[in-house]
């Protein structure tokens, strides 16, 4: 994997790597990471290390994986074996995936099995996205539904055992169109961003009402939330990070100057300091400072 220069005497990937882990260093310094293949979703994982989602030829069942970003500066194939391995989430020692019409659940020595398979879902997803999980271990998905012509979108709930249940559908809620990215705000709160109108919306999840709290985000995809709360939010069509503090009364979203070609799923360094940006189109990840 090819790695992107600096001006300073050590690869743009060790300074990544440090930064990650919390060392100090100058955001001046920061570059991208060259080299993946469609990466869609970021993740430090529970070790500490950066893992990626990685699609690789998009709709070619078997060629995905999920690739880590090792503390020696080197960059190797975690787990493997996916069709489309989109959204990234962790519990405990456990990463899990989504993954086209499946959840996958990987170890820590890289050993994937199937935590949600298709027909363990109360009606067939279409295309399985965002993932989050709440204080209890159970994890809500996002189905981005018919993603050529937006619609039939959905959100499940999968419980720590492993059983799927409907938490909304856009047949049951117009709102609920083309989820994405999903974060859960406080219990029984979830976060939603939809990828077709650009909408952040607020969903209760046992009265399944939904309120929109920002509008204008493009292709919204990815959610992240620093310590202090504040949200960051990618537009995959526009190539936008845009920044939202929800304490702040009559608060707008505020756009980042970097732009890329395709934003995914972000996520924050382990210091909280930088936004994760994985470039889907340029095969990218980028240390965005907050």
């Amino acid at each position: 994997m090819k790695v992107a220069r600096t001006p300073v005497p050590f690869s743009a990937l060790a300074v990544a790597l440090s930064l990650a882990m919390g060392s100090a260093a100058n955001a001046d310094e920061l570059r991208s990471i060259k080299g993946f293949v469609s990466p869609e979703s970021v993740i430090v994982g529970p070790d500490g290390r950066i893992y990626v989602s990685e699609l690789s030829e998009f709709g070619k069942d078997g060629d995905g994986k999920v690739t880590v970003l090792g503390k020696s500066g080197q960059a190797k194939v975690f787990a493997s074996g996916f069709d489309d391995p989109k959204g990234l989430a962790v519990w405990k020692h456990w990463i899990f995936v989504t993954d086209k019409t499946r959840v996958w659940r990987i170890d820590g020595e890289g050993r994937a099995s199937v935590f949600a398979k298709t027909s363990a879902f109360p009606q067939p997803p279409l295309f399985l996205n965002g993932a989050t999980f709440d204080s209890r271990g159970n994890l809500y998905v996002s189905d981005t539904g018919d993603i050529k012509n937006a619609g039939k979108g959905a959100i499940f709930k999968i419980t720590a055992g492993g059983k799927v249940s409907l938490v909304v559908s856009e047949a049951q809620n117009p709102r609920i169109r083309s989820p994405h990215g999903l974060l859960l705000e406080r219990p029984g709160k979830l976060l939603v961003l939809d990828f077709s109108n650009g909408e952040l919306l607020r969903l209760d999840v046992d009265k399944t009402t939904v309120e929109k709290l920002a509008d204008g985000l493009g292709g919204a995809s990815g959610l992240a939330r620093d310590s202090k709360g504040v949200l960051y939010i990618s537009d995959w069509k526009g190539g936008r990070v845009w920044k939202l503090d929800l304490k702040r009364k009559d608060a707008k979203p505020e756009q980042y100057a970097q732009t890329f070609q395709s934003a995914a799923d972000i996520s924050l360094s382990r210091d909280d300091n930088f936004i994760l940006v994985p470039d889907m189109k340029a095969g990218t990840l980028s240390w965005l400072p907050k």
